[in-house]
């Protein structure tokens, strides 16, 4: 999993509550188990047409917005089914960070296990992250997870909250395989132990 530390990127909005894990990545894209290739579909109901041609006036779909790193929400942000390929359809397009005022549960453990950040902060804070947004290709705000602020293009610093846990897994760029990979010492030291003082027991792969 890629490190967070700090990321200066363009800014995305979509002023709306609730959106569900449906509009992020409709059920008929969950065929594939591969994290890659989502990004292409996510918000699909919300960026093409019937015919499969662009809605020009959803975000997403104009410059600079293509390629926005950071997404900011409404309320409820990721609600519905327990999807994961939501957070990886995310992540394929290109997003790092969202920032919203709350979170689906699930959808907000997601994000943590694939890279992303979700930032909860109050709605007129959002607000004014998004008129932000508006100014094109200077819409550019920084996250610093180590410091734990957003900074707005002028200047000013916002904080934000995260677990201590989470935070230190995000800068480390661990998921669940990647903390388990540090402590593989330990593990080959206990399977082997286990090989030697009990060999009556069915055998082990050892590495």
């Amino acid at each position: 999993m890629e490190k967070f530390a700090v990321l200066t990127a363009i800014a995305a909005s979509l002023p709306e509550a609730n959106i569900d894990t449906d509009k992020i990545i409709p059920a008929r894209f969950l065929k594939t188990i591969e994290r890659t290739g989502l990004g292409k579909n996510a918000f699909d109901p919300m960026r093409y047409n019937e015919d499969g041609s662009e809605k020009p006036d959803f975000v997403l779909n104009r410059e600079p917005y293509r390629h926005a790193q950071i997404l900011i929400s409404y309320e409820n942000f990721g609600c519905g089914s327990s999807r994961e390929h939501a957070p990886w359809a995310l992540l394929d397009f290109g997003f790092r960070c969202v920032i919203a005022p709350s979170f689906a549960d699930i959808f907000h453990n997601n994000c943590f296990k694939n890279g992303i950040l979700p930032i909860r902060l109050p709605r007129e804070i959002c607000d004014l992250l998004m008129q932000d947004a508006t100014h094109g290709a200077n819409s550019r705000l920084t996250v610093d997870l180590a410091r734990q602020v957003v900074i707005r293009p002028d200047g000013e610093e916002i904080p934000f909250e995260v677990d201590e846990l989470r935070r230190h897994l995000l800068l480390e760029g661990l998921d669940d395989i990647g903390q388990t990979m540090q402590r593989v010492t330990a593990i080959d030291r206990f399977e082997q132990d286990r090989y030697e003082t009990k060999p009556w027991l069915p055998d082990i792969v050892l590495a």
